[in-house]
């Protein structure tokens, strides 16, 4: 207990004191006390009421001149009120900073409630999606946003990948928009890529293109080396240099076909289509291919544990397994071995290949699916690989709303493993799970 306790209470113990004293002395007691007691109430009425009026006006009246307990009190609210004005002015400031640096930033910055209404934004928010302050605060961003892109992000919630669109009239601009949840609230960021993805539409139109105007001249010059490799005429001594030549040029060929079907593959913005594809039919061919080659891996079983068909662009599937394969065979041993597996779960249907090759060190796995991106550089181009097999592989994955995940032990293997949604199935009934090894 406090000093100003201990007084009021000595002092409330003095009056009844001298209530009862008076009492005794002129007589009728309980007049004393109700006459002293009701003065005390009186005095401590009349200190509430001085601190109530002070609370009211205390911006323009300084405080009660009181002691004991309502002194304290007095003290206490002061100390929080100038407590709370100093934080008052530090978050003012904090927030006029913040103000002034989004101002500053190139990139929009939007404050959305958890409805998604606009509570705040930048200036540069306001002139890339074209808002304005006041008439748009409170309003749904999806519906100043018409974007059929747009929709489906936000409906499907916070996402790690910010979605691009193609946005602004008269002059088309490219977007990059992202959510980011902040609390009660969430925070959207807008970035202009106009300038990167046009780059890198005139880096793919040049890609295309080169390898389209190249193919032609290839055809010329492999034809030119087919006949110098059948003519009797030539010397012996040419015979090495024009099969080498035969080898480049046939290399050189693949890759201009791998070029052309990524830029295909990138190109083409529409999902790929539902057409049934037999999945074990065509893996089944594929091994057999394998098992036709002079240099293979010891062996190569096909587990097909389902009986589903998968719903894509046959051409694609056929790509994407016959990358997977072909790469597992170029960096399997003779006396190693390959599994190709078929199988559906609740998850959707997969596709794996499992290898016991020289594996894949853990820093190159997350590089693995960039062009011309190779591992072992002399071993790649020794085996006639582009390194492009594997950039194919993830764009024809990605039409088919699918992914690719990699597991590897360097000198032990890899497994590739390619996941598809469920609406991609189409169940196969009266046919029974298949496996075949050699």
């Amino acid at each position: 207990m406090g000093p100003a306790w201990s007084f009021a209470l000595a002092r409330l113990a003095g009056a009844i004191g001298i209530a009862i004293a008076g009492g005794l002395v002129f007589g009728r007691i309980d007049l004393w006390l109700v006459a002293v007691l009701a003065a005390y109430l009186a005095l401590q009425l009349t200190n509430l009421y001085r601190l109530q009026r002070w609370l009211r006006r205390r911006r323009h009246e300084d405080p009660p001149d009181l002691g004991g307990v309502w002194g304290d009190v007095v003290a206490l609210i002061g100390r929080i009120y100038r407590r709370k004005q100093y934080h008052k002015r530090r978050i003012v400031q904090l927030l006029r900073e913040f103000r002034r640096l989004t101002a500053a930033m190139p990139e929009g910055v939007l404050l959305l409630s958890a409805e998604r209404d606009i509570l705040w934004f930048n200036r540069t928010a306001a002139r890339m999606l074209g808002l304005k302050r006041k008439v748009d605060f409170g309003m749904r961003i999806e519906n100043l946003i018409r974007h059929p892109d747009f929709a489906r992000y936000v409906d499907a919630g916070p996402q790690a990948v910010p979605v691009v669109l193609r946005y602004g009239q008269p002059e088309e601009r490219y977007l990059a928009c992202q959510i980011i949840p902040a609390g009660d609230e969430q925070l959207m960021l807008v970035r202009d890529i106009t300038r990167e993805s046009r780059l890198e539409a005139m880096r793919k139109d040049f890609v295309a293109n080169a390898s389209h105007e190249l193919r032609s001249p290839l055809t010329v010059i492999n034809g030119y080396l087919d006949q110098l490799a059948d003519d009797r005429d030539v010397d012996a001594v040419w015979h090495g240099p024009i099969g080498e030549m035969r080898r480049q040029a046939e290399r050189m060929r693949l890759i201009v076909e791998d070029l052309l079907e990524l830029s295909r593959l990138e190109a083409s913005a529409k999902e790929a289509p539902y057409d049934p594809v037999d999945v074990g039919g065509m893996l089944a061919l594929m091994r057999k291919d394998v098992l036709a080659r002079d240099v293979r891996p010891h062996e190569v079983t096909l587990r097909l544990d389902s009986t589903a068909r998968l719903l894509g662009s046959e051409p694609e599937i056929h790509s994407i397994a016959s990358n997977l394969i072909s790469n597992a065979v170029k960096y399997t041993p003779q006396e190693g071995s390959i599994e190709i597996r078929w199988w559906s779960d609740a998850d959707g249907g997969h596709l794996a290949v499992r290898d016991t090759g020289i594996g894949i060190p853990a820093e190159h796995v997350p590089r693995l699916t960039e062009r011309f991106y190779r591992v072992d550089k002399g071993r790649s181009r020794k085996s006639g690989g582009s390194g492009l097999g594997l950039a194919i592989v993830k764009h024809a994955l990605q039409r088919h709303g699918a992914r690719l995940t990699v597991e590897s032990v360097e000198g032990r293997g890899s497994t590739f493993t390619c996941h598809f949604p469920v609406k991609r199935l189409q169940p196969a009934a009266g046919r029974a799970a298949m496996s075949a090894a050699g």
